[in-house]
């Protein structure tokens, strides 16, 4: 079976997609943003802070199947969809996971997204 959205892999469409609507929720941030006529298309990224390369891949794994599921019917059109992992998020219940998604592409298709993020000066690189 073929997905219905296409994968982001280019870290450009990445970034791009920063710049876009942010809908945080307990066990991750979504990202969306228009892509002018390519599709619904979806990334995923988990870094180093939430775990080792064990949990990290269990939670792509997790956001994968949820973006399966339900980007076909609750995705936006043309969008750009990227699923940031929270820490705490590959321990949440599987069918919570899923409610706080559809949730948050509604809220992300009536153009409600969250507050921006203030901008915070960063330090020496570890």
């Amino acid at each position: 079976m073929a997905d219905a959205y296409a994968i982001l892999t280019r870290r450009s469409d990445f970034l791009a997609a920063n710049s876009g609507l942010r809908v945080a929720r307990a066990g991750f941030v979504l990202l969306a943003k228009g892509n002018a006529g390519l599709g619904a298309r979806a990334g995923i990224t988990v870094t180093k802070r939430i775990g080792n390369a064990v949990v990290r891949n269990r939670m792509k794994r997790r956001f994968r199947a949820l973006l399966r599921e339900l980007l076909p019917e609750h995705g936006l059109a043309d969008t750009d969809h990227v699923l940031i992992g929270r820490d705490g998020g590959v321990e949440r219940d599987f069918a919570l996971l899923r409610s706080e998604l559809v949730a948050a592409l509604g809220r992300a298709r009536d153009g409600k997204g969250d507050a921006p993020r203030p901008h915070r000066k960063r330090g020496p690189r570890k």
